[in-house]
């Protein structure tokens, strides 16, 4: 075996896994597993965070082939052994800073490490998501995955799109994004902490941040006060852990969403070039519906 058959990869808390040969059997968090899945990486098992459940979240698993990617749980359900049981050669994480893994057990994700090699994408905060979607398209061909030939024009013409369609006229719609905790209360994003938040920022779209105070993503209020934010376009968390926006029922954010145009949103996106563009697209169309009242 000479020194260049070895695989290798070093990953965004700067460790370099080797392997005798490119890892064929990836188990993958969600995130992860689903964008992979858009190089044509079909990963052998994935597995949720302490906000998923019993089933895969579908709003998290993009087009992966669900009946035939063993999905390990999530939380507590989660052990070396249940990781493991597909045999995996490699696992594909995420982390959101400090190169800890997300939606496993600190403990877990050190025993796991000590039996498979694992390979950590920092999708957090502090990266854009240009950079994040790269570093997922690195890992997938360094895996023998492809590029769509024609997913990059299309994100292009998807940017351009949106950038076209809200143009600089003063009468942007107002959007929000939020994850509705439940008939009291809502998460309302901090539009400036979500890498996706600030892609649409970055072409012009008139993104609405709550007050300051506590909270480093999210604001945690009263349906009153997302109401008071009187948003044009709401970006709604779909993700199982959040309550349908349609359950609720107070009465001044009934009033605000009257006229105001529902944007599904999943805080935990594909980082491929198709799934942004697929995301463009449909704030795009949100903007239109609102101009065309």
């Amino acid at each position: 075996m000479t020194e260049q058959s070895v695989w290798r990869f070093t990953d965004d808390r700067r460790q370099l896994t080797t392997a005798q040969r490119r890892p064929t059997r990836v188990l993958a968090y969600v995130q992860a597993g689903a964008t992979l899945w858009d190089y044509g990486i079909r990963p052998e098992g994935i597995f949720g965070s302490g906000h998923d459940g019993a089933a895969p979240d579908r709003a998290k698993t993009g087009t992966l082939p669900l009946d035939t990617v063993d999905y390990r749980g999530a939380g507590d359900a989660l052990d070396v052994d249940t990781l493991l049981r597909g045999d995996p050669d490699l696992v594909v994480a995420v982390s959101y800073g400090h190169g800890q893994i997300y939606g496993l057990d600190p403990d877990t994700a050190k025993h796991l490490e000590e039996r498979v090699p694992v390979v950590v994408v920092d999708v957090g905060q502090a990266r854009t998501l240009d950079r994040v979607a790269e570093r997922f398209a690195e890992l997938a061909l360094a895996l023998g995955g492809t590029r769509d030939p024609g997913a990059d024009g299309e994100l292009a013409a998807a940017r351009e799109r949106l950038r076209g369609v809200v143009g600089a006229r003063p009468d942007r719609p107002r959007v929000v994004a939020l994850s509705p905790a439940g008939p009291e209360q809502v998460h309302i994003a901090r539009p400036a902490m979500w890498p996706e938040l600030r892609v649409l920022a970055e072409l012009g779209v008139a993104l609405v941040a709550p007050d300051e105070g506590p909270g480093v993503n999210w604001s945690t209020d009263g349906w009153d006060r997302a109401a008071a934010l009187s948003p044009g376009i709401v970006l709604t968390d779909i993700r199982s852990n959040a309550v349908p926006l349609d359950g609720i029922d107070d009465p001044a954010w009934a009033a605000a969403r009257q006229g105001a145009h529902i944007v599904p949103w999943n805080p935990e996106p594909l980082c491929s070039p198709q799934a942004l563009a697929r995301f463009l697209h449909l704030v795009a169309d949100a903007v239109e519906a609102v101009r065309a009242v």
